[in-house]
């Protein structure tokens, strides 16, 4: 008779054991591997267009973050958070930024294709994150970037005060920020810009008086998009002077219907009794002198900002 070894069993246990380990190893290895091929393969990032207040009354002129580090073969997705309109603009190698035109079609719209080359004009349009600006608004853009290099943009509305920066390196850098880091830099410094604006307002309430309304102030970071003080008494034959006392964002005191060209003034601000007056277009450090010779309470707004809530009442009494 055969006698059967005793450690008959050992074999088909170690088999057991070895199918056991793979079983456990094999995910994590492949595991491993995702993670290693997901770190290598390009990446989306998401850059803030503008910031605001809840109220929107106060506006950031401010790219989040100003500086982004990325690679070659990454996108950028620029993402507008603000009502006060805005570009995302690369210009074109050796061009001037040249002051906003609201009637030129290529500051106005999307020009370029998707993934940049580092030399020509390429613009996203006008963007916002509501739909009554006046202008056709988008509120994404995104760009892939495959050439190595340091790329400034602007915000072509707000010009030099409104510009970033975009840090191509070669594929397989390593980062020196995540995207949550980026995010809680956003977040920190947006409130840094609302309270910026806030110290603003306060400085404007105490300019301001019954005979002298600030029509909107900013300096470069954040602009108040309100009239201060917005509800006024006069009296019969008093005069009100409008100042645009920012440096950067213009606006308008507009009594009555909206012109349709709200660039351009309209009526006798010397002999106001109603009706339709316009200051047109007040650049920064503007004045806009009105006398009052009927009694009444008069409406008026910036036709440029009135769909964020600057908006007036002169109440005029004997």
């Amino acid at each position: 008779m055969t006698l059967k070894p005793k450690n008959h069993q050992r074999p088909h246990l170690l088999r057991l054991l070895l199918a056991f380990l793979a079983a456990i190893l094999l995910p994590l290895s492949l595991s491993t591997a995702a993670v290693a091929d997901d770190e290598n393969s390009p990446k989306t990032w998401t850059v803030q267009v503008g910031s605001e207040s809840s109220d929107q009354a106060i506006q950031g002129m401010s790219f989040l973050p100003s500086n982004i580090y990325i690679n070659a073969g990454d996108k950028i997705k620029w993402e507008a958070n603000a009502a006060e309109i805005h570009t995302v603009t690369f210009l074109a190698k050796g061009k001037p930024l040249t002051p906003f035109n609201p009637f030129d079609p290529k500051q106005l719209s999307r020009q370029g294709g998707t993934t940049y080359d580092g030399h020509s004009y390429f613009n996203s349009g006008i963007m916002a994150n509501v739909s009554n600006t006046g202008f056709k608004a988008v509120e994404r853009y995104t760009l892939k970037f495959t050439h190595t290099g340091k790329f400034t943009y602007y915000c072509v509305v707000h010009g030099m005060a409104m510009k970033g920066t975009v840090h191509v390196r070669a594929a397989g850098t390593d980062y020196p920020f995540t995207q949550s880091q980026y995010d809680r830099l956003t977040k920190k410094e947006e409130r840094k810009i609302v309270r910026d604006g806030e110290k603003q307002w306060e400085a404007a309430r105490k300019q301001a008086s019954n005979h002298k309304v600030i029509a909107g102030t900013d300096n470069g970071t954040a602009m108040l998009m309100r009239f201060v003080h917005h509800e006024i008494v006069v009296h019969l034959g008093d005069t009100v002077t409008f100042v645009n006392s920012g440096m950067g964002a213009p606006h308008t005191v507009t009594f009555g219907h909206e012109p349709a060209n709200v660039f351009a003034p309209v009526g006798n601000p010397k002999n106001f009794k109603g009706g339709d007056l316009s200051s047109g277009l007040m650049e920064p450090g503007a004045k806009f002198t009105v006398t009052f010779n009927k009694v009444g309470e008069y409406d008026y707004l910036c036709a440029l900002h009135d769909y964020m809530g600057m908006v007036g009442e002169v109440e005029v009494r004997r």
